[in-house]
């Protein structure tokens, strides 16, 4: 039984079917065309538009979908009673011959993944990529098995995974994220990040930020079995990787040593994504010189600090991936000039005094861009002279653009999740995108 027919759900399912098992496909949603069409393909059954629970009840095995939370009436029915229920992930990994390399954390875990693929795709290894990106795991592993994965997991996907273990590990960091999940509670969320070190031995490796004071939290109160290459933005590391007079060394076996100005993406939180990036490299003997030139030549995902266009002399910069306040914080710390900041969405606890210091040094107006912004108007009034209101991609850029000046940056940078008026990040990025253009 697969609950939810969007990517992991259809490889899962497609995985379930190679392997001679009986699959039902459901969705509480509309599925997509394409999603049909795969299913088809494979004599997979699906329901759409609401759950069968007697169906869905006599399954020997659930794979749930990470979009779909715990306390969904058709998963509480479930946990209930008893029903095995797991992630994409997990069903997956007893099919493949395949070694991982996992990658978590509040942020940066896109740009880490993406970027240790492209290094190992530059060095002629066998990977895929899956998890939060790529292709579905499962669908990798049951068409096309590789040698490799390089697989971004988020908190909800670890949830629902068991007896999987990853072969190198990364945490970038941990900050407040997702708490309506958690019941409002850190200590559920960090512990919910650090299942990605389950079945781990001395064998295997745990790449981690040594500046985070929740990681350190965790760590010094826990035993792990797991082989540490920690990476530090301030202090040097025998085994491991650190930032030191703008230069980022990586100490395994030998050192790898480069100018900060030399990386593909600037700012401190790149730099650190680069040093995790550079470590799970040389974990693998790939060539210093190789590590080198892939930390200057990967180019930066989509919708996380990207340019966009310059219009009369004011500069546009697509952040719509940044869902929470650190990813905001990243972001109006790489400003260096006097910047407009579009934010809002959906809540998830955001606690904005963390961004009080910078607003007031960065910000010189406001955009909200959500449906409820009563919270950040409460949190900046008195810090910026103007906070202006809109509902949809287009009034916010033209707001913004009229707030403005030449020499200036537009940042879209909402700190909230996406879907009181957008799909999802990526659909209200790409509308960002395309109003500026319409400028």
């Amino acid at each position: 039984m697969v609950l939810g027919a969007a990517e992991s759900g259809v490889g899962a399912a497609i995985l379930a079917a190679t392997k001679g098992m009986k699959v039902f496909v459901s969705d509480a949603g509309p599925i997509k065309d394409s999603a049909k069409i795969e299913l088809d393909r494979y004599a997979i059954d699906f329901e759409e538009h609401g759950h069968t629970l007697e169906r869905i009840m006599i399954a020997d095995q659930i794979v749930k979908s990470p979009g779909i939370p715990e306390s969904a009436h058709i998963i509480k029915t479930l946990r209930s009673a008893g029903v095995s229920i797991v992630s994409e992930i997990e069903f997956a990994k007893p099919y493949s011959k395949g070694k991982t390399i996992c990658i978590t954390g509040s942020n940066g875990k896109t740009t880490t993944t993406l970027w240790i693929y492209h290094i190992l795709k530059k060095a002629g290894f066998d990977v895929g990529l899956a998890g939060n990106v790529g292709f579905s795991y499962a669908k990798q592993v049951a068409l096309e098995d590789h040698a490799w994965y390089v697989l971004e997991l988020s908190s909800f996907q670890l949830d629902d995974m068991h007896d999987f273990k990853a072969d190198i590990a990364v945490l970038t960091n941990i900050s407040p994220d997702h708490l309506d999940r958690y019941e409002y509670k850190m200590e559920n969320y960090v512990a919910s990040k650090f299942r990605i070190l389950h079945h781990m031995t001395s064998s295997d490796f745990f790449i981690y930020n040594a500046d985070d004071p929740q990681i350190n939290q965790w760590m010094d109160s826990n035993k792990v079995a797991v082989s540490l290459a920690p990476f530090s933005a301030s202090r040097s590391q025998d085994f491991g990787g650190y930032l030191t007079n703008e230069q980022l060394i990586i100490n395994i076996k030998t050192t790898t040593t480069m100018s900060i100005h030399e990386l593909a993406l600037k700012g401190k939180h790149n730099a650190q994504n680069a040093l995790a990036a550079g470590i799970a490299a040389r974990l693998l003997d790939i060539r210093t010189d190789l590590v080198r030139e892939s930390l200057m030549d990967f180019e930066n995902v989509e919708h996380r600090l990207e340019f966009v266009a310059k219009v009369n002399g004011i500069e546009f910069i697509n952040d719509s991936k940044a869902t929470n306040i650190n990813a905001a914080w990243y972001a109006l710390e790489s400003m260096q000039n006097p910047t407009v900041w579009i934010v809002g969405g959906v809540d998830k606890g955001n606690d904005y005094t963390e961004l009080e210091a910078l607003v007031k040094s960065k910000v010189k107006a406001i955009v909200c861009l959500g449906q409820d912004n009563a919270k950040i108007k409460e949190a900046f009034a008195g810090l910026v002279e103007q906070i202006i209101e809109t509902n949809s991609a287009d009034d916010a850029v033209l707001a913004a653009y009229q707030l403005a000046s030449k020499d200036e940056t537009v940042l879209l940078s909402p700190a909230c999740a996406s879907f009181d008026l957008f799909k999802n990040y990526e659909d209200r990025g790409n509308q960002f995108k395309q109003a500026v253009r319409r400028l």
